[in-house]
């Protein structure tokens, strides 16, 4: 509440009459109860920014001896492998039979995005099935970068492509294509 102060009324003795002076006085309580209210209510209503991460599925850290390994048909299989100087190859099937391939290709929607579009495709009409579509197995190379990897792995949801495994074990062909200029 605001509270005005106007000091004694008692002056002195007679003498001359003077203009009593009034000393003003605010309280700024209720101000600064409301700013704290205003300031908690903003800090429990703001949402933060939330990180963004990817979902991966990783392998046990105990592999069991017992289990089987599968078997998946090479028509459904696509293989990119990544190397330094931002160097993307593809090939469809295997490295020394290959149906599509191998060949050097760009990032990006014109380059590994088109082929992966292209290639779900021909699995499914191959396959006859929405559920068996295709599978990629994605290399990244000892000199390649990390930002490669991440813009395969976005390459990937933006394609629709559900099933695709990061492996580190290049065949000897496929680590002399990624060495060649």
């Amino acid at each position: 509440m605001a509270e005005l102060n106007t000091g004694d009324g008692g002056g002195g003795k007679g003498g001359k009459v003077r203009s009593k002076k009034q000393n003003s006085k605010v309280d700024l309580t209720a101000m600064v109860d409301l700013a704290f209210l205003l300031i908690t209510f903003f800090m429990l209503t703001t949402t933060l920014s939330k990180p963004q991460a990817m979902p991966l599925g990783l392998p046990d850290k105990d592999p069991k001896i017992d289990e089987v390994p599968i078997k998946v048909d090479e028509k459904r299989t696509m293989t990119i492998m990544m190397g330094e100087n931002n160097k993307l190859i593809y090939y469809m099937g295997l490295i020394d039979s290959p149906i599509a391939g191998p060949k050097d290709i760009a990032y990006g929607k014109d380059g590994i995005r088109k082929v992966l579009l292209s290639n779900k495709k021909s699995v499914i009409e191959y396959t006859g099935n929405k559920d068996k579509g295709i599978i990629v197995i994605i290399k990244p190379g000892k000199k390649s970068k990390y930002k490669n990897l991440v813009d395969i792995l976005d390459e990937m949801a933006i394609s629709g492509v559900e099933t695709y495994a990061i492996v580190n074990d290049f065949l000897p062909k496929e680590t002399e294509l990624l060495e060649k200029k």
